[in-house]
């Protein structure tokens, strides 16, 4: 019986772990057809927001060219056909977008500046990454 009791104890202490870990990450917005989530400000928050990018179709990154991470990004994702699209501010220099798999235009704005990329989900996590 003892170590059916310490197994039980590491399953625990497994799942706390990753409540945990899950718990240090902004809330989700829902939005359209789709649903996003902006942070990574702080240790614990960026190691969270990182660590989840495997798991979602879109990760966003926004930085200046030397690497110093940005935050405040206006961020318009549109359907490459048109369709519905998304708006949101990133505060943060991570965003995980969950949205259905098609091809998609991101055009991402910093101090009057704007970046397009085109990305097509679907087949596995993308990253789209914004040097300003």
């Amino acid at each position: 019986m003892p170590s059916r009791h310490l197994l039980l104890s590491a399953v625990l202490a497994v799942s706390g772990a990753a409540g945990l870990a899950h718990a240090q990450m902004p809330p989700w917005t829902e939005a359209g057809q789709g649903r996003y989530v902006c942070g990574g400000i702080g240790s614990d928050e960026s190691t969270a927001m990182r660590s989840a990018m495997k798991s979602h179709p879109l990760s966003l990154l926004f930085a200046r060219a030397d690497g110093a991470y940005l935050a405040t990004v206006a961020v318009d994702i549109r359907s490459a056909q048109g369709g519905p699209g998304l708006s949101l501010r990133a505060d943060g220099p991570v965003c995980l977008v969950d949205l259905p798999a098609g091809a998609y235009v991101v055009e991402a704005t910093f101090e009057g500046r704007t970046q397009r990329r085109e990305v097509s989900l679907g087949g596995g996590p993308r990253t789209a990454d914004f040097r300003f």
